[in-house]
């Protein structure tokens, strides 16, 4: 069967895939759905908060491009913080993502975000290779172990899940578009 794209161009998940290719479509498919929530807006939307909420389009985006290095390469590969993260001071400045996404312009959020969503998709298919969904994640943390790919493809699933719900209400106060 034809894959089927929404007309927001998200790609749907595959209805018969197998492990792999049901779990990335369905973390590509809310990948989707937040590029969408921020389409077409410029500085302000990016802006925009909601209600008691500190949280922007422009914070989120920025977060999520910080959570896709963070689970992928620093908890897949065991790989350090690489640039604009290894400048940070995250015991001083642990919201450094959300406080600094105004410095930004939308355009450069969204580059920072897509190159940090192709990197995890070369290190996915590089650990899908290595061991498929069971491969487990090269950092060790005292007490709690090494995640497999499966967990955190699936974790990220729930990440842009939730955060997808933000993008949803503050879409809808920049100018009224809601959907899904």
């Amino acid at each position: 069967m034809a894959e089927y794209v929404d007309e927001h161009r998200r790609t749907q998940p595959p209805l018969a895939g197998d492990e792999a290719a049901t779990l990335l479509g369905f973390l590509d498919y809310q990948r989707a759905t937040l590029a969408w929530k921020c389409s077409g807006l410029g500085s302000e939307g990016f802006s925009t908060k909601v209600g008691a909420s500190q949280i922007t389009l422009g914070g989120l985006v920025k977060h999520m491009a910080l959570v896709e290095d963070w689970w992928f390469r620093q908890w897949l590969n065991d790989e350090g913080w690489r640039p604009p993260y290894d400048a940070v001071d995250w015991e001083s400045d642990p919201d450094w993502e959300w406080r600094t996404a105004a410095d930004d312009s939308p355009e450069e959020l969204l580059a920072q975000w897509q190159e940090a969503i192709e990197r995890s998709r070369q290190l996915v298919a590089d650990a899908l290779q290595e061991g498929g969904m069971g491969r487990t994640a090269r950092k060790v943390e005292e007490g709690w172990g090494s995640p497999s790919l499966r967990w955190i493809v699936c974790h990220m699933i729930e990440e842009y899940a939730r955060h997808n719900g933000h993008a949803d209400l503050i879409r809808e106060s920049v100018d009224g578009e809601t959907g899904e």
